[in-house]
């Protein structure tokens, strides 16, 4: 093996940050050579990672793939010779029937499609040219004439159904041959029979009709079908429990080869086509890949030599497989591989600074003479005298206040509020006066209320409860109207809908869903003649001008004007739409927009700036409108929302304690540490420090002190819109059970990132908050990131940075050209960029030359061979697997609900709805351990050898269970083989690194922030010893683990969950639960 040899390249690059040049408009984007600094690997390797492969028709040679290159190789052996290298991604080649050429699926052109080249690699010719349903999987006809390859459609779902195409090797739009069954399922692994008859392939036949997370491969769940090409009949051929897969038909068309999962084996089978026979040949064989998304399918491309042998790829090599004797043998190889590995993104940020920018501005609405802003931020109103005054809060209450609305007669604004004992309201306040009246009666979840135009009316939505703020006096929620006045009886107007403003005196507009399109209807203030404006795949949010005569409208993110005939009939509101003249008026992204009195005007805010745009300059037809319209306003009116971050007064000392440092190896067997306000004053020996005289002293003789822990997948259920509870129980969870830092990649912008501000300002307990906002979805939906150029890429980053995100997450853009546009965008703007694999390996290995920070979930693929290793660790890119959500095997979470009494955990259901708890763990999935080993234990052991080799791990509980998740992740971890300090490591300064904290957190030092656990016992000794938390601290603040009651320099008790509450309705819906992702969820990873 020759060593590994590492060159930095000088490949800097110059690139204006916010404007492309025409050149740079009309270039192509080129895979082949992204910019960034990289390093030159190369190194040899005589094993590899999931290598698809195929035997020349004469028999003497092989061709395969390996980290996205393709070679060739006698069929005896030997040193293999590269037929295709750089930095695209190159897999799965196939002879053509001939011998003369080899066709394979590249990413050269900028997403997955198939080319073609000569046996010796010259003459590479794209032939299909597919931007958004890719191929992957080609095969040929006999006559060498064709390509089929396996097309794929993704709808909702970013992995979706595959079919089978045909192609003719100039290229063209194909043809197709199969029909998806439905948009989640798949199929795939096409393969021809000699005579060109038949085209076998394998589907996903799993109950229910849609994707699934951890089938059960004991069950059937790929079966393999034979389409007829001379008919067009399609006939299943096998499939039963264990499944069958990866279909290869011998050269007499008599004995079909296949793949079928037997226990927690994957065999390779023989089925005699015309008796029906089957038996296994070779059961040394890699897992396969059935219970998860294998779009490139469900195992690598094998054939046959002859009639009595098969070349097949397993467990890092290429073996010759005697079906007759059942024997293998390997056929040995030694390959050079060469890649450029693009540095990974990774931005120091500033974790708690004096002072900070509020971002997250929330209901922004406008007085009428437009003189004044009052908007939500961290939990309150404000307000803002425009242009230039300072924002300033509108009461003293400490109740929550959200979603205000202005009448357009008077100063006054209704708007409603929260408290996690009193629950919700409906208030107005006169702005000049101050002065509140209370208008509801009852107790609910109330939304935006408006007035109407004559001021005589409030609109609002009572909501049916949610899993943050409970479901008492939620029922018979739905779109409600009163006369405004305290007490004045509400009525019932539709039980359908949401966010009702007034279209006139006597009509309200409301937001309803039917299937995946939107309709605004209104209805009369009787209740009465509903009637349908407006229907829209994309757009989340309308406002129509007082007029009645323009709306304005959010569509993926970006706002919009257009004119608003009436027709008697729905116009389908788009940016695209072409029946009414429409216009963009906001460039990113826009939020809270609102019309001027005038109707001449429209308001919003982006990020914390207040934009208004003109109606009729925003046209060319208009009286008054200018000849061009100008460029749409970049910047706006800074809001300028400063507030202190929240930290302790005082000092804190721990004596006596053994200290993991996490500097290192250090282990301080008795310690001492001093905490002053937030930060670590003094740490060392206890016999070396003097604690000061006005500290408070904790003795924790016989405890353990350790970093608090980073939890770096951490979706925190911030899934929804709306006004938030002052407790939100899983921040609790978590700071309970010791994670005083969580980064969510995947939540919806507005909610988290105003929960964030709210713990930084000190009005929520939580850990520290962050995440990347909405993620950039590569498939369909109202929050898709439609990323065509770089350009596209900028806009997408900087909407999520304007709330404050310093990092995005890339949720399996299809082609490789746009995750690299992601990767170029987010290096201008210092973001970085964690991606979702996706359970695809290809894509994984990608990511990792691409430069990604990290890859999110495990890599599909177990066993990981020096290839990977060799690559990976010459990255910086790191490691976060989930194995509590493991790919390709049952989850790691059921081990947990298998071996322990989750239920009977007294301080878990301290923080948590019993009936989450109870209907996951009191009926019991009883497993084999063996497929826990097959599964979790296995993925945690590549953990160990990646860790080896220096990359950095880390802890990520995705959610599952909120807390005692992050324990049983980080067990996981230790359970692969790592050292309980080393599994530690992941949790703890590893993840803070990752998060570019790692100067700050992570570690207990001199300086550091004042972020740690006490423990009774040592989880050196006993890594499941991490869960006998006695105290946590966050940011200097102490809290009591067992209570969460704040302790130290401070007394101040928890207030009650609504579950604890008297008479509390804890009968909400267990799908929801606290985002385990396994059922209904549409994203998230």
């Amino acid at each position: 093996m020759k060593k590994l040899s590492i060159t930095i390249a000088l490949a800097f690059f110059c690139l204006n940050t916010f404007a492309q040049t025409d050149k740079e408009k009309e270039a192509k984007w080129d895979v082949s050579n992204p910019k960034g600094t990289y390093k030159d690997l190369e190194f040899s390797t005589n094993e590899g990672t999931w290598m698809s492969l195929d035997v020349s028709p004469d028999g003497k040679n092989i061709v395969f793939d390996l980290l996205g290159d393709i070679y060739t190789l006698p069929i005896t052996g030997g040193e293999a010779k590269v037929l295709r290298s750089g930095f695209p991604f190159e897999v799965q080649p196939r002879f053509s029937p001939d011998g003369k050429k080899i066709s394979f699926t590249s990413d050269a052109g900028g997403g997955d499609n198939i080319w073609t080249m000569n046996t010796d690699g010259t003459n590479a010719k794209q032939v299909t040219t597919e931007n958004f349903r890719l191929l992957n999987n080609a095969v040929w006809t006999p006559d060498g004439q064709y390509i089929i390859a396996r097309k794929h459609f993704s709808s909702t779902r970013s992995m979706g159904a595959g079919e089978m195409w045909m192609y003719h090797i100039s290229g063209g739009e194909g043809i197709q041959l199969t029909k998806k069954k439905n948009e989640q399922q798949d199929a795939g692994e096409p393969c021809t029979s000699a005579d060109g008859k038949y085209l076998y392939y394998s589907e996903d036949m799993y109950p229910g009709g849609f994707f699934q997370y951890n089938k059960n491969p004991n069950a059937q769940i790929y079966v393999i079908k034979r389409f007829d090409r001379t008919t067009g009949e399609t006939d299943v051929i096998t499939g039963g429990p264990g499944g069958a897969c990866r279909p290869q038909i011998s050269k007499d068309g008599k004995i079909l080869a296949f793949v079928r999962r037997v226990h927690e084996a994957s065999v390779l089978y023989l089925r005699n086509l015309e008796t029906g026979e089957e038996w296994p040949v070779y059961d040394k064989l890699s897992k396969d890949q059935q219970e998860a998304w294998a779009i490139f399918g469900v195992y690598t491309n094998f054939n046959w030599l002859d009639a009595s042998h098969i070349i097949i790829w397993a467990n890092g090599k290429i073996m010759n497989v005697d079906i007759t004797k059942s024997t293998a043998t390997e056929i040995p190889f030694n390959a050079i591989s060469k890649h450029k590995i693009i540095d990974a993104l990774i931005f120091r940020q500033e974790v708690a600074p004096d002072k900070f920018n509020v971002k997250v501005i929330r209901n922004a609405t406008t007085s009428p003479d437009e003189k004044m802003l009052v908007f939500n931020s961290v939990g309150y109103l404000w307000k803002k005298d425009l242009p230039s005054g300072s924002p300033a809060r509108l009461t003293a209450s400490t109740d929550f206040e959200f979603e205000p609305s202005f009448s357009s007669l008077t100063n006054e604004i209704v708007y409603t509020t929260w408290n996690d004992d009193n629950m919700g309201a409906i208030y107005k306040m006169n702005v000049a006066d101050k002065k509140t009246v209370k208008l509801s009666s009852e107790k609910g979840i109330y939304r935006t209320p408006h007035f109407s135009p004559d001021g005589k009316y409030i609109v609002y939505q009572k909501e049916d409860g949610n899993d943050h703020m409970g479901f008492t006096f939620c029922v018979n929620p739905g779109i409600y109207i009163m006369e405004n006045k305290a007490g004045a009886v509400a009525k019932l107007l539709s039980k359908d809908g949401a966010d009702p403003q007034f279209i006139a005196n006597d009509r309200i507009l409301f937001q309803s869903f039917e299937g995946e399109e939107k309709t605004y209807k209104s209805i009369s203030i009787e209740g009465k003649e509903i009637k349908t404006h407006f229907t829209s795949k994309y757009t989340t949010s309308v406002s129509v001008s007082p007029d009645g005569n323009w709306v304005a409208f959010i569509e993926l993110f970006k706002a919009y004007v257009a004119a608003f005939p009436k027709t008697g009939k729905p116009l389908e509101l788009s940016a695209k739409m072409g029946s009414v003249p429409v216009t963009q008026i906001a460039k990113d992204a826009g939020l809270n927009i609102h019309w001027s009195k005038d109707n001449k005007k429209i308001h919003w805010t982006y990020s914390d700036e207040y934009f208004t745009t003109i109606v009729k300059d925003r046209f060319t037809f208009m009286e008054g409108s200018p000849e061009k319209v100008a460029a749409m306003d970049s910047v706006g009116i800074k809001i300028n929302l400063e507030l202190p971050m929240d930290k302790p007064k005082g000092k804190v000392a721990f004596t006596n304690a053994r200290i993991i440092t996490m500097k290192g190896d250090e282990v301080i067997e008795n310690g001492t540490i001093i905490i002053n306000e937030n930060k670590i004053e003094e740490i060392g020996n206890s016999s070396e420090i003097k604690i000061p005289a006005d500290a408070k002293t904790i003795d924790c003789k016989g405890k353990t002190i350790m970093p608090g822990m980073v939890d770096v997948h951490s979706h925190l259920s911030t899934w929804r819109l709306g006004p938030s509870p002052q407790k939100q129980w899983s921040y609790f969870a978590n700071v309970a059970f010791g994670v005083t830092t969580t980064h969510d990649p995947s939540s919806v912008s507005e909610m988290c990132f105003s929960q964030s501000e709210m713990v930084k300002a000190g009005y929520m307990v939580g850990p520290r908050v962050y995440s990347t906002g909405t993620i950039l979805y590569g498939a369909e939906g109202d929050f898709k990131a439609v990323i065509n150029n770089l350009d596209d890429a900028r806009s997408a980053i900087a909407r999520t940075k304007a709330f404050g995100a310093f990092s995005v997450k890339s949720y399996n853009q299809p082609r490789r050209e746009q995750r690299q546009q992601v990767i170029q965008a987010s290096r201008d703007l210092n973001i970085m960029v964690v991606p979702e694999g996706g359970s695809t390996f290809f894509h994984n290995m990608s990511e990792i030359l691409d430069g990604h920070t990290g890859i999110e979930h495990n890599i599909p693929i177990a066993d990981l061979s020096k290839d990977v290793v060799k690559l990976w660790s010459a990255s910086k890119t790191g490691y976060t697997p989930t194995l509590i959500v493991v790919y390709g095997a049952i989850n790691g979470e059921d081990y947990w609900y298998q071996k322990t009494n989750v239920w009977e955990n007294k301080r878990l259901l301290n923080f948590f709805p019993r009936g989450i708890i109870d209907s996951r763990a009191r009926h019991r999935k009883i497993v084999p351990d063996a497929e826990y080993e097959a599964g979790f234990i296995k993925v945690s052991k590549s953990c160990k050898k990646l860790t080896d080799a220096g990359v950095k791990v880390n802890m990520g509980s995705h959610g599952q269970i909120q807390g005692i998740g992050a324990h049983w992740e980080l067990w996981m971890l230790q359970m692969g083989g790592l050292t309980p300090l080393q599994a530690i490591r992941c949790a703890t300064q590893n993840g803070a690194d990752y998060i570019g904290m790692g100067d700050q957190i992570g570690s207990l030092e001199k300086g550091k922030l004042a972020d740690l656990i006490v423990m009774e016992k040592n989880p050196l000794e006993n890594i499941r010893n991490t869960e006998s938390i006695q105290y946590v601290m966050v940011n200097g603040r102490l809290f009591d683990a067992e209570t969460m009651n704040q302790v130290g320099n401070y007394d101040v008790k928890r207030g009650k969950f609504y579950w604890e509450n008297v008479k509390s309705n804890n009968n909400f819906p267990w799908h929801e639960e606290t985002n385990s992702f396994m059922g209904g969820c549409e994203f998230g990873h």
